[in-house]
């Protein structure tokens, strides 16, 4: 089921979680300290045993803002102090907002939801202007499956590349996950779905997630998909899961409501571009399944299961290594092998196309490979290295 966001706030004070509640959590409580209600579930906060950190650097940021908003004279006539000062009003508690985060005990002070993304983003100019950064910003991204795809959703977070998700995925975190995963020991257990949104909403307290923390089934991915009281769905998905269904059924549906789809295979630097936007009538996969549907793959054995992926991947254009590897899962291996390297170099080909997809560029569907090994080939002879026999 879709777990909503809760705002954590009530009318006159802070509905504090109980502790299993906040270990479960998952979006920031954002404080208006400005307003009444805002002001006394921040006394109550301070008073509370639930706090351990407050983190106010707000001046810093304002600093960030002030040089943001005119490169060339940030304090104007003003001292640097002044002109801060001038910024914060006589009141500088009161400025911006105060992101609470259940799950770590910290109070994080904030700029203004308009001039934090601002400064958070300047540094992307002008390689993605204001404006485009304001479109990208109002756009919603729907991620499925959380090992891969919790790289490339943050990647996306961070880049400015989409200001609303819904992010899907059943499982826990294990120690195993840790090669690719960004996470702690101490995270271990915990949901990907929780894990994605809480990174996310570190870096970005103002984003707006939705998170499925059983996965993608029947009963869900209408939801998953639809619009919201604003009438608005996914702007694009990334699909990066492995169960055969739940990746043909997430295509129907995505064809049926004309949303582009990403895929990076995390081997070789394969990304898949399915422009469903453009071509409603586009077949899955590129055609590499025929007629198939996701009925067809409901009920398919491990062995059939991956066949289907196979055939989805294209067998043939798997590295040596993965090829070996996929004889012996369940033998000698316990799963097939995804290095790190693999899946930030993924999280970059999606992100960069996502970002130009929802921007207008006319990008076609296909396949395409960055394959590392190809672009930086070893050397027949390996030379001496430098200094070696000396």
């Amino acid at each position: 089921m879709t777990h909503p966001l809760p705002s954590g706030l009530k009318p006159d004070h802070l509905a504090l979680p109980a502790p299993r509640e906040a270990s479960e959590s998952f979006r920031p409580v954002l404080l208006d300290p400005s307003q009444p209600a805002g002001a006394a579930a921040l006394a109550e906060l301070r008073e509370s045993n639930r706090l351990r950190e407050i983190h106010d650097r707000i001046e810093v940021q304002v600093e960030e803002l002030l040089g943001c908003l005119a490169p060339h004279n940030p304090f104007g006539d003003r001292s640097r102090s002044r002109a801060i000062a001038d910024t914060l009003g006589s009141h500088p508690d009161t400025y911006g907002k105060w992101a609470w985060y259940p799950w770590s005990g910290l109070l994080v002070h904030v700029l203004p939801e308009a001039e934090f993304r601002l400064v958070r983003t300047d540094r992307n100019r002008d390689k993605i202007t204001r404006d485009q950064q304001k479109g990208l910003l109002g756009r919603r991204i729907g991620v499925i499956g959380l090992s891969v795809g919790s790289s490339a959703a943050l990647t996306c977070a961070m880049e400015g590349v989409g200001g609303a998700f819904r992010l899907a995925d059943f499982d826990r975190l294990g120690l195993s996950n840790l090669n690719r995963l960004r996470a702690g020991v101490h995270e271990i257990g915990l949901e990907k779905s929780v894990l994605c949104a809480r990174r996310m909403y570190e870096l970005d307290p103002y984003l707006d997630i939705e998170i499925h923390r059983g996965g993608i089934n029947e009963e869900n991915i209408a939801d998953f998909f639809g619009d919201d009281e604003h009438g608005r769905g996914l702007d694009l998905l990334i699909e990066e899961c492995d169960t055969p269904w739940v990746k043909a059924a997430a295509r129907e549906h995505a064809r049926s409501r004309r949303v582009p789809v990403l895929m990076d295979t995390n081997d070789r630097g394969v990304l898949d571009i399915e422009r469903f936007d453009l071509e409603p009538d586009r077949p899955l996969f590129h055609g590499r399944v025929g007629t198939t549907t996701a009925a067809d793959v409901r009920h398919l054995d491990k062995a059939k299961a991956l066949r289907f992926l196979l055939d989805v991947v294209d067998e043939q254009r798997l590295s040596p290594a993965m090829r070996d590897a996929l004889t012996r899962v369940g033998d000698t291996l316990s799963s097939w092998p995804q290095l790190a390297s693999g899946v930030m170099l993924g999280a970059a080909l999606v992100t960069d196309t996502a970002r130009r997809i929802l921007l207008g560029e006319p990008l076609p569907s296909g396949r395409h490979s960055i394959d590392l090994e190809a672009l930086v080939p070893a050397s027949a002879a390996v030379p001496v290295p430098h200094g070696v026999g000396l």
